[in-house]
């Protein structure tokens, strides 16, 4: 999409050889124009160095790149495992800065505080902060904070956690042309118009609640003052919770907005514990969900449709989505693709792209701000 004086474009690509498939979605996202950012979301089973180059040669040697390796990726014409997709921007009223920090060398809090340092550079009206983190360095609510520490409420937070193959071996981050691990890579973006976020989930409560009545941290020690774990067995949660990617329970915390969404994938037989993949404080007040794909499917346009309601009005020039893998296992592959006609159906012909991530980044208010199994769009005017 374009308008006079900026731009978005998208483009994706399925082909094996990696230098093509990069270059592919490339030039489609930039389609001649000079970028002034370009993000790149692609499988870690391709030839990362390679894949860059190819996108290089087609963004020139002004561009940032960015990006993180998937657990699948998001694109207007249909969601795909083991390709890649790719947005591009550009033109005057753009601002954009960016950072990598280091999670391994500083933790995880001073990491995102890091990556957030880009925001010094970027002035305009309306701004964003973007991460995009590595999906496997623990505590990922810890690289939000520390990101909210350093911008505050003025600027909202969107992005990722990076995936890789089902195995979760190890993911990838880029900056320009390096592939890092263990990475933050945060995108300060500015705008002379609107930003519109989204985040919506389509899961629904199974009563009745329960009272996390004891946890540290990720581990949930006890639900209702009994053992989690004898807690959720006797609520019907499969056994299978060891860490398997495709072996889940989604419960919800209350929120003034409805539910906070974490992931239990987890447990200690000895403790009788489950493990969370975000914290989980004690005290709240929490439910089972549950999720038909239907009804994910819906909440993917309950999301685009947030996010376009925050552009007052404006036409939208392209859409980044941050979209759980979780959703995806529940989904499969059939639901992929309904859920990306249902994305189409909200925005019509606007532009988007993005991935499947191991959890989801969107703070809009209060300092917290790391979700999963949900949908976080933005949308740029």
């Amino acid at each position: 999409m374009q308008t006079p004086h900026r731009w978005f474009g998208a483009g994706h690509s399925t082909a094996a050889d990696s230098g093509k498939a990069g270059a592919e979605a490339a030039a489609s996202a930039i389609n001649g124009r000079t970028p002034e950012v370009v993000f790149v979301f692609c499988s870690d089973q391709h030839d990362l160095p390679a894949l860059l180059l190819g996108v290089r040669g087609e963004a020139g040697e002004s561009a940032m790149v960015v990006g993180a390796t998937t657990m699948g990726e998001l694109a207007y014409d249909g969601a795909s495992v083991g390709g890649v997709s790719v947005a591009a921007l550009g033109g005057e009223g753009f601002t954009v800065r960016t950072r990598v920090a280091h999670i391994r060398d500083v933790g995880h809090r001073q990491a995102g505080a890091e990556a957030a340092a880009a925001m010094s550079g970027v002035s305009a009206p309306n701004s964003v902060l973007i991460l995009l983190a590595d999906g496997l360095a623990g505590d990922p609510h810890e690289v939000v904070r520390g990101a909210y520490s350093v911008v505050g409420a003025a600027v909202p937070l969107v992005g990722g956690f990076a995936g890789g193959a089902l195995n979760l071996q190890r993911t990838f981050q880029f900056h320009d042309d390096t592939v890092f691990e263990d990475a933050v890579v945060g995108v300060a973006l500015g705008s002379d118009a609107p930003i519109g976020i989204g985040i919506a989930h389509g899961w629904h409560r199974l009563e009745p609640p329960m009272i996390v009545t004891r946890s540290s941290g990720c581990t949930i020690h006890e639900l209702d003052d009994e053992p989690a774990l004898d807690v959720l067995l006797r609520r019907g949660v499969p056994t299978l919770l060891d860490s398997d990617p495709t072996t889940f329970q989604a419960i919800g915390l209350s929120r003034r907005n409805g539910e906070d969404i974490r992931v239990i994938n987890n447990s200690d037989e000895a403790e009788r514990s489950v493990q969370s993949l975000a914290d989980v404080p004690q005290g709240a007040l929490c439910w089972l969900m549950d999720g038909d794909p239907n009804a994910l499917v819906v909440g993917a346009a309950d999301s685009c449709a947030e996010a376009l309601d925050g552009l007052d009005g404006k036409t939208p020039l392209g859409v980044l989505a941050f979209d759980c893998a979780g959703r995806r296992s529940k989904l499969g592959l059939d639901g992929m693709q309904d859920e990306m006609a249902a994305m189409r159906g909200v925005l019509g012909s606007t532009p988007y792209a993005g991935f499947y991530t191991t959890a989801e980044i969107a703070r809009v208010r209060g300092s917290l701000g790391t979700h999963h199994l949900s949908l976080v769009t933005l949308a740029l005017a």
